[in-house]
Formats: structure tokens, C-alpha cells, sequence
């Protein structure tokens, strides 16, 4: 322990003097550039050397990784400084060199079978990259140092270099990316920025997909995939026009569902062998990318809208593969719509008739109706989804919440936006109404269950009782004091004769109940 703790210090404190070498003896005109440069490659050949021949030893193994991750890392900083200091190549050929080097490392690495060689030439070369540039040519060092690795993958499980290749480049380009989120970046600027952010996610995209093809239960890898796409879902902050944030996001948001719906189709999930981690994690980061999509491609009056459609899409999926992760995600998303549509349509504005008049419209009907759909798709979702069953009276009480308020802007919404000077009363008359046919179809269905599903029965007759309820406390406590004329009677009559047929039903069905006990008690004695 105490060896290997020496050689990783005499490692860091030996590329430390290699970056002097390259950098303040420039700063302080010591030697020429050339003898600098060269100073540099021949002391990391050196080490490389001496580090072959102390790791064919007895006890050499420790020296031998130290010495060659020394020199290799030494050899990749002097092609930095090359490149990015002295300009004597041009950017894309330092970068061809920066990943033969870094490629011969992680050979070296291969054929010693020594995962702490590997981790040390990458994370040696990515540490004191910045100090030798900060310029957007660092990133795509630190780019090439995470693309050198990924054919690794393919032949070792080395979760540790999986993580040392991929956080140094997503720190860089996640600080580069928010500063221009901040300051506001030069068109071309932006353009490279969003190309490193792209290039980031994809490689870390493409290593974890590589790892967990031949490991399934590899979850640093899905770790990493998630913090890859980290520069992606910040880069849309740094446009200003809306329909270039939302392409960006966009395009995020359909790659990573494609790879999170892989495993899902039968013929896809045999190609690409994607593990549920794996899947779920995509999942998770589309869908934040989607979210940003629809900030940016809408208005609050249509966002509902928007919010609500994708509750659908995850919330059908998760009913159909009976899956957790969409269903959390399409609650989330119904969630944020309800919000949304309270933003627009909240029980102020539809309490005042100026205001629903002067907000309410054709936008606020489809996200009310929306609102409805995703509430009867969540029941039908939650009905499918393993160990549910214990929650189903929490689930149809807040359905039947979230129903009524939907049913309630959609009718009011609806005699707004035609136009007619009565629209709004008519609407809550006709909300009204809705609630109290609503709750008897609960009653008749419960009653109907009576004797062949007790529980069934109880659900529904305990939500009807509670929409009832409803309904008898909106008609008294506000319809009667808002409406007036013909509405008015009409909700009073209309809610009359359906607490009339419901009551009626519900003492029948309980009379035969109690008689058929009766007979049946008769019949034993």
C-alpha cells in the first residue's frame, strides 16, 4: 500500500515538473521553445523505457506502471503544448497525435492487464492539461483522452477507468457551456461549444453501451452515461431564439429515448442487449431533455397541453410494459400539466366570469380534455403496475379530484370560447351536472359488484358517495348564488332526478341483499 501510495506521488509530483518544463520556463525565457519541447518528449521516453524494464522485474510491477504512466502522460501534455502554446501543428493533426499517444498508453495498459495504468496516464494527462491551456482546444484534448478509451471497454471491465476518462471531459465542457449560458457566447464560439457537448454525451453514450453489452450489471457505466449528458441538457440555456433551444434539446431528447425504448422492442432489444439500468437512466435524462423542449416550443396556454401529451406517451408505455421508470416519469410530467393548467384555468379564474372570459379559450379545452385523459391512462397504468393494489383507494380519490377540476375547466372553457354571453354559467351548470352523473355511474357500478366483488363495490360506492358530496356542495355553495334563470333550474333539476334514481337503486339493492339473507337464514333452520 505504502508503495503504491509513493508512486502515484512520485507520478503526480514528476508531471508537475513537465509542465514547468513546458510552461514557466517559457514564462521566464529559460531555453528555447524547441529544446523545451524536446527536453520533454525525451524525459517521457525515458521513463516509458525505464518503466518497461523495471516492470519485467521481480516487485517491479508498482515502478514499472508508475515510471511508463509518468512518460506517457509527460508525452501527451508536450503534444498539448505543442499544439495549443507553440501552434507548431495544427489543431486536428495535434489532436491525431494527442489520441495515438493516448491510444499507446492504453495499449501499453492492455498488454500489462493494469487497470491503475491506464487511469493514471488519463487522468495525469486530463489534470494538468488546463494548466498548459484553458482555450476550447482543451476540451477536445480532454475529448480525444475519452475517446482513446472506449475500445477498451470491449475486452476489460475497468469501471475506474470508465469514470476517469469521462468526468474530467464533462467538468470541462459542463464549465465552458454554463459560462456561456452566463455570458451570452460568440455564434462560432457556441457552434464549438454545442459540438463538445455533443461529442461528450455521444462517446460516454457509446463506452456505456460498449461496458454493458459484455456486463450487464455494470451500473458505473449508466452512472457515467447519466453525467455525460449533463453539457447536452445545459447547452439549449445558451441560445437565445426559442426555436434553436429546442431543436438543440430536441435532438437530445430523441437519441436518448431511442436507446431508452431499445430494449422494449423485441428485435431491437436483441441487437443491442441494453440492461434496464441502462435504459432507465436514458429515460430519465430524454426526458428532462423533452421538458426543456416543451419550455421552449410553447406558451403558458398551450404548455399544459404539451406536458400532458408526454404524460400520455411515458404513461402508456409504462401500463404496457408494466415498467416503474416511465410510469414515474408520465406521473411527473401529469404533475407538471396539472400546474400548468392551475397556472391558466386555477379556481380564481374560474370562479369570476371576467376573468374566465378574458383567459380562458380553445387552448385551455384541449389541456382540460388532456387532463382527463391522463387521469382515466394513470388509473389504467397504476391497474398494471406490480404491488399497486394497496394504494388503489389513495389513487381513485385523487383521480376523482384531478377529474372533476378537468371536467370543470373543460366545460367552462368550452362555453367561453364559443362566445355565447351565458357561456360561463352554462359551463358550470354543465360541470355540475357532469359530477353528479359521474357519481351515480359510480353508485349504479358499485351496486351492480354488490355480490360478486365486494372490494370493487366499496371503491366505487365510497367514490360516488365523495363526488356526490361534490356535487351537492358546488350546486348549493356556488351555483346557486352564481347562476341564475333557466340554468339554475336546470342543474337543480337535472342533479335532483339523478340523486333520485341513485337513491332509489341503492335502497332496492340493499332490500334484496337483506331479504335474500332473510331466506337464506330461514332455509338453514
Amino acid at each position: 500500500m505504502i508503495s503504491r501510495i509513493l508512486a502515484v506521488a512520485g507520478v503526480a509530483v514528476t508531471l508537475i515538473g513537465v509542465v514547468m518544463l513546458l510552461v514557466l520556463a517559457a514564462q521566464a525565457g529559460f531555453f528555447g521553445p524547441v529544446p523545451r519541447v524536446a527536453a520533454g518528449a525525451v524525459f517521457s521516453a525515458v521513463l516509458v523505457g525505464a518503466g518497461a524494464r523495471v516492470f519485467g522485474r521481480t516487485g517491479g510491477r508498482v515502478g514499472g506502471i508508475a515510471l511508463a504512466a509518468t512518460g506517457i502522460a509527460g508525452a501527451y501534455l508536450d503534444v498539448v503544448a505543442v499544439t495549443a502554446i507553440y501552434h507548431w501543428l495544427h489543431p486536428v493533426l495535434g489532436y491525431a497525435v494527442a489520441l495515438g499517444v493516448a491510444a499507446a498508453g492504453i495499449g501499453v495498459a492492455m498488454q500489462w492487464r493494469s487497470q491503475p495504468l491506464a487511469v493514471l496516464v488519463v487522468l495525469g494527462a486530463a489534470l494538468l492539461s488546463p494548466v498548459l491551456t484553458t482555450g476550447l482546444v482543451l476540451l477536445a484534448f480532454l475529448i480525444v483522452l475519452q475517446l482513446a478509451c472506449v475500445p477498451v471497454h470491449m475486452v476489460r471491465k475497468w469501471p475506474y477507468l470508465h469514470a476517469a476518462r469521462t468526468v474530467p471531459a464533462v467538468l470541462a465542457t459542463f464549465v465552458f457551456v454554463a459560462g456561456a449560458v452566463l455570458d451570452g457566447p460568440a455564434p462560432e464560439e457556441r457552434v464549438w461549444l454545442l459540438t463538445a457537448a455533443a461529442a461528450v454525451a455521444l462517446v460516454g453514450l457509446a463506452g456505456t453501451i460498449v461496458v454493458v453489452r459484455r456486463a450487464p450489471t455494470d451500473l458505473t457505466a449508466s452512472l457515467m452515461t447519466a453525467l455525460a449528458t449533463v453539457p447536452m441538457l445545459t447547452a439549449p440555456g445558451m441560445y437565445h431564439q426559442r426555436l434553436s433551444a429546442v431543436i438543440v434539446a430536441s435532438a437530445t431528447a430523441a437519441v436518448l429515448l431511442l436507446v431508452a425504448v431499445a430494449p422494449m422492442v423485441p428485435k431491437l432489444r436483441e441487437q443491442a442487449r441494453i440492461p434496464a439500468h441502462t435504459a432507465g437512466v436514458a429515460a430519465v435524462a430524454g426526458s428532462i431533455a423533452v421538458l426543456e423542449a416543451c419550455l421552449g416550443a410553447t406558451r403558458p396556454h398551450t404548455l399544459p397541453i404539451a406536458w400532458f401529451l408526454v404524460a400520455l406517451a411515458f404513461l402508456g408505455v409504462a401500463g404496457q410494459q408494466r415498467s416503474r421508470v416511465p410510469a414515474g416519469i408520465g406521473a411527473i410530467f401529469a404533475v407538471l400539466g396539472g400546474l400548468a393548467l392551475l397556472n391558466v384555468a386555477g379556481p380564481e379564474i374560474l370562479a369570476s366570469q371576467q376573468r374566465s372570459e378574458m383567459i380562458l379559450g380553445v387552448a385551455t379545452v384541449l389541456g382540460a380534455v388532456l387532463a382527463l385523459a391522463v387521469v382515466a391512462v394513470a388509473l389504467w397504468c397504476a391497474r398494471r403496475l406490480p404491488g399497486t393494489a394497496t394504494s388503489s383507494g389513495v389513487q381513485w380519490i385523487a383521480a376523482s379530484a384531478a377529474g372533476l377540476y378537468a371536467v370543470t375547466a373543460t366545460t367552462v372553457s368550452i362555453g367561453v370560447a364559443t362566445g355565447s354571453r351565458n357561456g360561463f354559467l352554462i359551463g358550470h351548470s354543465a360541470a355540475t351536472i357532469l359530477w353528479m352523473s359521474g357519481a351515480t355511474a359510480a353508485l349504479l357500478f358499485g351496486l351492480r359488484r354488490l355480490a360478486s366483488s365486494p372490494a370493487v363495490t366499496r371503491l366505487a360506492l365510497g367514490s360516488g358517495l365523495l363526488v356526490t358530496a361534490a356535487a351537492l356542495a358546488k350546486l348549493f355553495l356556488f351555483d346557486l348564488a352564481t347562476l341564475d334563470g333557466l340554468v339554475r333550474v336546470a342543474a337543480f333539476l337535472i342533479v335532483g332526478v339523478l340523486l333520485l334514481l341513485a337513491g332509489t337503486r341503492y335502497a332496492r339493492t340493499f332490500a334484496e341483499v337483506g331479504a335474500g339473507r332473510d331466506s337464506g337464514d330461514a332455509a338453514a333452520r
